[in-house]
């Protein structure tokens, strides 16, 4: 892999600085023991706890079809009793006490329920609204995933600009303290370097906790532990969306939003839970059937009507009915017409939330589109600033070789260069990330999307080699230019 001579060179110290404070790996880790993006996404879908948690609600709430549908469906229950009565008649000495069992059955049928009709379409519109907003968790965890496995190649690639910064900043302390030493600077030359290396110093430690902060963040998305990731390839492709008209993608994103076709049958069951409470004020017609079995006491009969006198018990009569049960609904203390006031105004709510919902669509849409087209310049302009930062380090050190700038200017401008360099690889991680929330905005956001990533993960990937991009200078202008990457 070609660089700019002083890139190599600071990457050579960082290196070697990064050896002796054990910040390189004693051994290269064997490709089996990394992970690739694709993979901590399957380890997402079989383990996090949210999505876990969201198709355990949309278990739940699919569950209202079936309930809604029971109230259409037959009833039919049974029964039996058994108590010990005593009758007592005028005199004392006539009294007496019968016991006997009472066994029964009902069976009813919703003939004309209106009511129930409508709460049936409207669990139906709940369900629908359910699944979808079970795919969108799924789908936000395709961007989750991403975003925490590019949170961690970031993480990394800055720690390893931190320890070539502080590689550099300590080569400028030993050579200011060897010029000290012979007479060639004074003693503020010394006590600026060594400024500059502690505060490098204390920007490691705390790059070096971002990592692990990153792994942790994977860790709890997929309960997991990762060690190692495949990194991305300087030399992936960076392109403005295609089609690249806003427009396009707006449409798209009114049709295929997921959340936004949820909010639809939200509105769809709140129209027909209107319609159900509307029909609270509707006769309903049942058809209702029954069968009892018992002795003449427990079904009501009286010894006299049966035999004509007084007498022992007759067991063993049965009774069957079967018959239409009309009921017209006339006052009820107000509750229905509150019912239906209620209903009108939730169903002004879920029109008002999916309104408010469409406008953050569209706004989403339009700011991915443009956050995906400034990435892109971002990429190169940041690549640039990379190579300009370098050699304006260079010629900065060879003004204070001659003696026509001072440490300080040095120093600043390897500061200008590792920050052009953290800059750059935020740039390229966030192109990426663009590119997905613009997909997932639109609803077309796959699986597959991550896939096609693939190609473009390096599995011995080192940041400590590979944070900085492959380029050389163009011919005679300076100019940053590709090479194939080592």
């Amino acid at each position: 892999m070609k660089r700019t001579p002083g890139l190599a060179r600071l990457l050579a110290l960082a290196i070697a600085l990064g050896g002796s404070h054990g910040f390189l790996h004693a051994e290269e880790p064997a490709p089996s023991t990394r992970v690739d993006l694709f993979g901590v996404y399957l380890e997402a879908m079989r383990n996090n706890a949210d999505l876990a948690a969201a198709r355990a609600d949309y278990l739940a709430r699919k569950e209202v079809v079936p309930q809604a549908r029971s109230g259409l469906l037959p009833q039919l229950n049974g029964g039996a009793s058994l108590r010990d009565i005593r009758t007592e008649l005028d005199q004392p000495s006539t009294s007496f006490s019968r016991s006997g069992p009472l066994y029964q059955a009902s069976l009813s049928q919703a003939l004309v329920r209106a009511d129930r009709w409508f709460q049936l379409k409207a669990a139906k519109a709940t369900s629908e609204q359910a699944a979808l907003e079970l795919s969108a968790v799924e789908q936000d965890l395709i961007l989750q995933s991403a975003d925490a496995y590019f949170g961690v190649l970031r993480a990394q690639d800055t720690l390893a600009a931190t320890k070539a910064e502080e590689a550099a900043f300590q080569r400028q302390f030993e050579q200011a303290s060897a010029r000290f030493e012979v007479g060639l600077s004074d003693r503020t030359e010394v006590l600026e370097t060594q400024a500059g290396r502690d505060t490098a110093r204390a920007n490691r430690l705390i790059a070096e906790r971002r990592v692990e902060d990153a792994f942790q963040a994977l860790t709890t998305l997929t309960d997991h532990q990762y060690r190692f990731v495949e990194g991305i390839r300087h030399e992936l492709p960076v392109n403005p969306p295609a089609p690249n008209e806003p427009d396009s993608w707006v449409d798209t994103a009114m049709q295929r939003n997921i959340l936004l076709q949820a909010s639809q049958y939200a509105v769809t069951g709140a129209e027909q839970t209107l319609r159900q409470r509307k029909a609270g004020h509707a006769p309903t017609l049942d058809l209702v059937a029954q069968y009892q079995e018992g002795d003449n006491d427990r079904l009501g009969y009286s010894n006299t009507a049966l035999s004509g006198r007084i007498g022992p018990t007759i067991s063993g009569i049965e009774q069957q009915s079967i018959g239409l049960e009309l009921n017209i609904p006339l006052y009820s203390g107000g509750l229905t017409s509150s019912q239906v006031r209620e209903a009108y105004q939730r169903l002004g709510q879920s029109e008002q939330q999916r309104e408010s919902l469409r406008r953050q669509v569209v706004q989403n849409t339009r700011d991915s589109h443009r956050a995906v087209n400034s990435a892109v310049s971002q990429v190169e302009a940041r690549k640039q600033a990379i190579v300009s930062s370098n050699s304006a380090l260079e010629a900065t050190q060879l003004g204070y070789e001659v003696g026509t700038r001072n440490i300080v200017d040095v120093l600043d401008a390897q500061r200008q260069l590792y920050s052009a360099v953290r800059l750059y690889n935020e740039a390229r991680y966030g192109y990426i990330l663009e590119q997905l929330r613009l997909k997932q905005a639109a609803g077309i956001l796959s699986p597959d999307d991550l896939q096609e990533l693939s190609p473009w993960l390096k599995p011995d990937y080192d940041p400590d080699r590979d944070f900085l991009p492959p380029m050389e200078p163009a011919a005679g202008d300076g100019q940053p230019g590709s090479a194939p990457h080592g």
